[in-house]
């Protein structure tokens, strides 16, 4: 099985989208381009989930192949780290899935193997899951109801990056808000192997104004894009430079 890159978008927001195209038509046509659109739905300490952004968090992480979760913002630093590792493992499955389709035939999957076949396959997910290289970019809400969320965002970001260096792989991250000042989103951080320097741009981010999910979820899709090109004139001369996302 050769070796990609696994490309994710992690969209943290709070709340319903309200302006733009359906953001769930947005992630299926990311999950189409190779990239995995996650999403986490924070709640304050004292708030009650809101059924219609509990629906809306779900059917984007469904219709981007990822991985969704609704939590309180005390808990918000683990459960990036989580989501994170989740849709690694899932979309390195769905990989494995295919591969094994055309070794066994259209009929078999990882589920139906016996469980020893099973568990070394799963061993080969996990190994993986770390050397693999690793593009995240973190797209965050920054409407007026976040306000009081960005501080633990920041936080968590933080522990995601540690967490994530940790690996064999390469990391690469970016950073994007939404509603931009003048566009649909506004760059944070450009692509870094680290999110130490956030620290500095992150408390001036300001908050306020409506929710484009659909259109900033588009906007951060062509990111990816931009940067591959960028990046292979400036590494024309390193060898083994794959960019080929699952």
């Amino acid at each position: 099985m050769k070796k990609g890159t696994l490309k994710q978008i992690l969209l943290i927001t709070d709340g319903c989208s309200n302006k733009g195209e359906d953001p769930s038509a947005v992630a299926a046509l990311a999950s189409q381009q190779g990239i995995t659109v996650n999403v986490i739905g924070v709640l304050e300490d004292d708030q009650s989930e809101d059924p219609t952004g509990l629906q809306e968090v779900e059917d984007i992480a469904m219709s981007g192949g990822g991985v969704s979760q609704i939590v309180y913002k005390q808990a918000l630093s683990q459960t990036v780290q989580t989501v994170t590792k989740q849709a690694m493992t899932q979309t390195l499955q769905g990989v494995v899935n295919q591969e094994l389709k055309q070794i066994l035939g259209p009929n078999d999957s990882l589920e139906e193997l016996p469980p020893e076949q099973r568990g070394e396959i799963m061993e080969v997910v996990e190994d993986l899951g770390e050397t693999c290289d690793l593009e995240v970019l973190v797209l965050v809400d920054t409407s007026a109801s976040m306000h009081n969320k960005l501080p633990t965002v920041l936080e968590a970001l933080i522990d995601l990056s540690v967490s994530m260096n940790a690996r064999i792989g390469r990391n690469r991250f970016s950073i994007y808000s939404f509603p931009g000042k003048k566009k649909d989103i506004d760059k944070v951080l450009d692509w870094s192997p680290k999110l130490d320097s956030i620290s500095s741009v992150f408390p001036k981010l300001t908050s306020g104004g409506i929710t484009p999910t659909g259109p900033a979820l588009k906007e951060a899709m062509y990111q990816f894009g931009k940067k591959s090109l960028r990046r292979s004139f400036m590494r024309k001369d390193e060898p083994n430079i794959e960019e080929a996302g699952y």
